[in-house]
């Protein structure tokens, strides 16, 4: 498991009131990547196989949602950061402000992919396409394997392990160090502290997720991509996100859990650039 993506510049950038890290790398029309909110995520941990391919085609960028990895409040900031869902999709706008990009296209992982369509419905215009992968946004009912990630409440590399086995295919071997990554990063106290209260959020509502008439007023296209297998964000919702946005695409990929883009890294890639790429006919999409 890799700690650095060696073929992207490492940056830190002041969003709003976070100092966001994020790596960087290719040239062309931009593409953000937005990991997802598991226990030990980072930009790093969930995109670093993908990232060479994404930049040979786009300016591609991945950054640390607030209060995962390096991407840190200051202590006064902290004391009335609420990590809600909102804060989320406002640090994104940040980032995008600090950036100085008025419009992406986004991939977003779980929480992330709530991050992302939160973004594509609070400022369509700032969306040109949108992936969703195991996407948050109608997740109300609550499985075992989703209890393993709201539960992680001190850092445990047993605890950890049961996590990245209840988040992926039964047949999927870890590369070697991912489990040993995501705990350490998980022992620095401030990323622990953040990850308790944004996990206490998501309970005291019930899940993550929009109604479901704001998400059917998306209207850039949308490729959403589902692991067959995912216990964490069920096929039937990434169908559901399907049915209820006019201009997207499905895709499911077998023998795969909720982490499409570790578990199938090449497949991943090649769908979703081939999207990316392709003319925005919408026409397509009817």
């Amino acid at each position: 498991m890799t700690t650095t993506i060696t073929t992207a510049g490492e940056h830190f950038i002041q969003a709003g009131a976070v100092r966001t890290h994020y790596w960087e790398s290719g040239t062309g029309e931009p593409l953000l990547l937005i990991h997802g909110g598991g226990a030990g995520a980072d930009a790093c941990g969930n995109w670093a196989p993908l990232f060479p391919t994404f930049a040979t085609h786009f300016r591609t960028i991945a950054y640390d949602m607030v209060g995962f990895g390096q991407s840190l409040l200051s202590a006064d900031d902290d004391a009335s950061f609420d990590y809600s869902q909102g804060d989320r999709v406002a640090h994104l706008a940040a980032v995008l402000d600090a950036l100085g990009l008025q419009q992406v296209s986004l991939i977003g992982n779980s929480m992330g992919g709530a991050t992302a369509l939160g973004l594509a419905m609070a400022q369509p215009t700032r969306v040109k396409k949108l992936v969703l992968m195991g996407s948050a946004g109608l997740n109300r009912a609550s499985s075992p394997q989703l209890q393993s990630i709201l539960n992680y409440r001190e850092p445990s590399r047993d605890a950890m392990a049961s996590i990245v086995r209840a988040l992926t295919h039964e047949s999927f071997v870890p590369p070697e160090g991912l489990v040993d990554y995501r705990y350490t990063l998980t022992c620095e106290p401030a990323v622990m502290d953040a990850y308790r209260r944004t996990m206490a959020w998501v309970r005291e509502q019930g899940g993550l997720h929009y109604r479901e008439d704001d998400i059917a007023a998306v209207t850039m296209p949308t490729l959403v991509v589902s692991g067959r297998e995912d216990a964490v964000v069920p096929l039937l919702e990434s169908v559901r996100f399907h049915q209820l946005i006019e201009h997207s695409r499905l895709y499911a990929i077998p023998r795969c859990g909720h982490w499409a883009m570790i578990e199938h890294p090449a497949e991943f890639a090649r769908i979703s650039c081939d999207f990316l790429s392709s003319e925005d006919d919408r026409d397509e999409f009817r």
